[in-house]
């Protein structure tokens, strides 16, 4: 594709917004119109009908509902992948989640309150003639057609977040914000695009949009530079600012943008961040449990249709881990690296790619008072074969690990 989007100091933007903004062009105006007037496919569980739900649709009626409950919406975003999609269409990440952000004034909690609320009523608006909704209540729809609910209340973040599920990954997740201080990870996941003109050409205009006939739309990098931001995005380049400010989930975000093909923009200042991001990660998710928790919920929202990547990107995480970690005792350590292990062993069940079991080498720290040097610390289990599957090529497989007292340890059955 030719250089997609042009500096909005000359469309404009004042001098002070130039830097972050840019006018979308035709090209990218089309991928936008797509999106949001695509059919979406919301599941229900159990015998829950599935609601087709279009992004324009949905966040008229969410809107007009705000503001009927006098929540004052600023303007709507389009966030996260689908908007990197819309800026650059190859540009390895696909888009999953449909991240829609409603800029709102949210001063308590009884705001919050009333969007939870109006947004499980908005559902009803999309269930199939024939349904009898009366008897529907706003907890059957949750229960129904929710995948997650999240709410952040303290001295710099007001938002709440209500993710509607869909079984192949693209999720319609409704962000409301009042205030972020944080609102990207990376730059090339820095960027939003303003909807309010798009929206408003669809309520008012009576001729479909051509190239010389379309309204102006905004692009934003939150990482404050939009050419740079772009031009990552081009190159699959993992760039960011203030990297102490990532919260804990930003190792997961960074180790799959590795397995998709992104590489680091600096290596010495890539080798900080991940510093900072695992340091982070155990701050935020200090048990074990918590990281299996985190670690299994990631893998099944963001890997979708993409179950053979799973192993690639445990692999991934494993190393970082372990060449970055600095801020564990070593037991510790060795239970985070066991667990994405075993996480992994047990992708390569799922998909029968593991070595026959009864060859399965598994490791184990000796006690310290072994010092005897023939002393062998592995054993290969003697157990009858649960997989016949052929083994896989070798590199598929956690190398053990060299001149070391330990090794991750590898169930055997």
């Amino acid at each position: 594709m030719d250089e997609s989007v042009e500096c909005a100091a000359g469309n404009s933007c004042t001098d002070a917004d130039s830097v972050s903004l840019s006018v979308l062009n035709w090209e990218q105006v089309q991928r936008l119109d797509a999106i949001l007037t695509g059919s979406i496919p919301i599941h229900g569980r159990w015998s829950f009908p599935t609601l087709e739900v279009k992004p324009r649709d949905i966040v008229n009626v969410v809107r007009s509902r705000m503001e009927e409950k006098r929540i004052h919406v600023r303007e709507v975003r389009l966030n996260g992948s689908a908007a990197s999609y819309v800026l650059h269409e190859d540009s390895g990440l696909g888009w999953k989640d449909l991240d829609l952000i409603f800029c709102a004034d949210l001063k308590g909690e009884l705001e919050f309150q009333l969007v939870k609320e109006l947004v499980l009523d908005s559902l009803l608006d999309f269930l199939p003639a024939g349904v009898n909704k009366e008897k529907i209540t706003p907890l059957t729809l949750k229960e129904a057609y929710v995948q997650k609910m999240v709410k952040v209340c303290n001295a710099s973040d007001r938002w709440s977040l209500i993710s509607l599920s869909n079984n192949h990954g693209k999720n319609v997740e409704l962000k409301f914000v009042d205030s972020l201080r944080r609102q990207f990870e990376f730059s090339v996941d820095s960027f939003q695009i303003r909807l309010d003109s798009l929206l408003l050409f669809y309520e008012c205009s009576e001729h479909p949009m051509a190239d010389t006939f379309h309204p102006t739309i905004i692009g934003e990098s939150v990482y404050g530079d939009f050419p740079t931001a772009l031009e990552h995005l081009r190159k699959r380049l993992i760039c960011t600012r203030r990297p102490e400010e990532i919260r804990g989930g930003g190792l997961l975000k960074y180790c799959h943008l590795l397995v998709r093909g992104f590489s680091a923009a600096s290596d010495s200042e890539m080798k900080l961040l991940q510093r900072y991001m695992c340091s982070r990660f155990f701050i935020d998710f200090p048990d074990v449990g918590e990281q299996r928790r985190k670690l299994e919920s990631y893998l099944q929202n963001h890997f979708v249709d993409l179950e053979e990547r799973k192993y690639d990107y445990l692999a991934t995480l494993y190393n970082v881990v372990q060449e970055s970690t600095v801020c564990l005792m070593g037991h510790e350590r060795r239970q985070t690296l066991s667990l994405i292990s075993s996480l992994a062993l047990r992708v390569l069940a799922e998909h029968n790619a593991i070595l026959n079991a009864a060859n399965v080498t598994c490791f184990y720290q000796p006690a310290p008072y072994v010092s005897d040097g023939n002393f062998s610390n592995y054993y290969v289990a003697q157990v009858q074969p649960v997989y016949s599957c052929p083994p896989s090529h070798p590199q598929q497989y956690f190398a053990p690990l060299q001149n070391s007292w330990y090794a991750a340890w590898m169930p055997c059955n």
